[in-house]
């Protein structure tokens, strides 16, 4: 199978901006999205007001940037082996399983729509931020290890729109496929992080108004889980790929 049929064959390409999506949300959760500052200073061996530019120890502002983009860089690819390495498995499981994707597919979309409302906080007891308290000292060179500690340690955390992702690497039945919209999740979450390290001091004022309307956010990232959940429990899922194999059935992309 060549990579473009790959990158639009079924509902591939809806699923990958649902992907992304659920990325971004995952980054703007209470139990990340707080962390994150501390996380740069972890990944760079800089304080955060060095990071901001507002004081220099004697480092250009050029080194700072750079020193920060690289430890940012190095991070998100150590959390995105570990993810990408959760759709290798559920997309390989969902060509292995093919036989019994459909109910296995519903199966997963009540397990989505739970997960999804207790993003949301209806369920109680669920919205417990399970993550690691003790963080090791690292630099620019320990990166990818946080990086790697971090989609270990936070899985739990961000669990819900893990889920979804994953379930629908299932759906896509192929380890490729899987792999792909993990990725693509792992640039929803990673590239925020980065965007925040190189803008820190102008990203003030949207991490505030972010934290003032955690609920909001967490409602409408829960309500999208929701959603996904019920195209893979009602079979939807199935008809949007046919659907969309019918509006591009010809379609080739130069990747």
């Amino acid at each position: 199978m060549g990579i473009g049929e790959i990158v639009v064959s079924g509902s591939l390409i809806f699923a990958i901006l649902l992907a992304f999506a659920a990325g971004v949300v995952s980054f703007a959760s209470p139990c990340v999205l707080p962390l994150a500052p501390g996380y740069l200073s972890y990944v760079t061996g800089l304080t955060g007001a060095e990071i901001a530019g507002e004081e220099r120890s004697g480092t250009t502002v050029v080194a700072v940037k750079s020193r920060v983009f690289l430890g940012s860089i190095l991070f998100v690819m150590g959390f995105s082996v570990v993810f990408v390495s959760y759709g290798l498995l559920f997309g390989g499981l969902g060509s292995v399983l093919l036989e019994y994707q459909p109910i296995i597919s519903r199966i997963l979309g009540v397990v989505v729509i739970v997960m999804g409302l207790s993003f949301m906080g209806v369920i109680p007891g669920m919205q417990r931020e399970w993550r690691m308290h003790r963080m090791p000292s690292y630099s620019v060179w320990g990166a990818p290890a946080l990086g790697v500690l971090f989609g270990l340690g936070w899985t739990p955390c961000i669990g819900p729109a893990l889920t979804a992702v994953q379930s629908l690497a299932f759906t896509e039945a192929s380890a490729a496929r899987g792999a792909l919209l993990s990725f693509v999740y792992c640039l929803g979450l990673g590239l925020p992080f980065i965007l925040l390290g190189l803008l820190f001091r102008q990203a003030a004022g949207a991490l505030a108004w972010v934290r003032s309307h955690y609920v909001l956010i967490m409602r409408l990232g829960g309500a999208m889980l929701v959603a996904i959940g019920i195209l893979l429990l009602t079979g939807a899922w199935d008809s949007l790929t046919i659907w969309m194999r019918t509006i591009a059935p010809g379609f080739e992309t130069p990747l």
